[in-house]
């Protein structure tokens, strides 16, 4: 949303088609912008490529790519089996690996749509890619083992992105929130053999949200979406390999206890 509000072109790749039932709500909010859904498949090299040439061929160039996967796996170490945390990884850790392989050569250039063939390079280089994480990117316990572990390594893709993009123009960053408001409440839900992806309701309490998070409150998606569109513009021209922590200031109050 952060790129819809300055009229970018948009091409939303979805895992899961449900999503696709928001879109008629963004082209109200901005009707001057192209909201494409596009079936992908988040551990697929294949499915990244084709989309990247259908970027290309459609509008000629692109300039941001914002992963933005994941996946809690199980809350202990006892009901994690290797199997979940090869899932996680994929999620949370290959998404932005084959964003950082595949991406920034499609950066480099432009082209007139549907002359893909003939790209010239880019007048001026240029290219962000956006990794949206959690703080579990930065911390421990914040859930379980698999989601630290493949949020780190998630991390870890962007920090190894900026010498392997230097010269390129193309910056890599990451944005880890904290708790965030997605408008699912788990309050009276029975979440038994559901607890392996879901955290507990508790945190939704507004007694723990104002004595665990500096600001009191869970933050909201268009909180997240804000620090996306700085990355992917012009006023974080400075700003690479970095992390951005988007939690309320809870990490800074309790790091060993964080709510997500």
């Amino acid at each position: 949303m952060g790129c819809l509000a300055h009229g970018a072109a948009v091409v939303y790749a979805c895992h899961d088609s449900s999503s696709t039932l928001e879109f008629p709500d963004l082209k109200k909010l901005y009707p001057n912008t192209k909201v494409i859904d596009y079936p992908y498949s988040i551990s697929s090299e294949h499915d990244t490529l084709v989309l990247i040439d259908e970027a290309l061929n459609t509008w000629g160039r692109v300039d941001v790519w914002v992963c933005s996967s994941g996946l809690l796996g199980p809350s202990s170490i006892d009901a994690t089996t290797p199997q979940d945390l090869q899932k996680c990884f994929e999620a949370n850790s290959l998404a932005p690996f084959f964003a950082l392989k595949y991406a920034p050569h499609a950066m480099e250039k432009t082209t007139k749509k549907g002359t893909y063939a003939n790209a010239a390079p880019k007048d001026q280089k240029y290219g962000s890619i956006i990794v949206i994480s959690s703080t579990a990117s930065q911390y421990g316990g914040c859930w379980g083992p698999c989601y630290t572990m493949s949020s780190h390594a998630g991390l870890g893709v962007v920090r190894s992105g900026v010498a392997i993009l230097k010269g390129t123009g193309v910056r890599i960053n990451c944005i880890s929130p904290g708790q965030i408001d997605v408008g699912v409440s788990l309050q009276g839900v029975d979440v038994k053999g559901m607890t392996a992806q879901l955290p507990p309701a508790a945190l939704q309490t507004e007694d723990v949200q104002k004595a665990a998070i500096g600001l009191e409150r869970a933050g909201l998606p268009v909180e997240v979406a804000r620090v996306a569109g700085f990355l992917a513009s012009g006023f974080s021209s400075y700003i690479t390999g970095a992390n951005l922590i988007v939690d309320g200031g809870s990490s800074v109050m309790n790091p060993l206890m964080v709510p997500i």
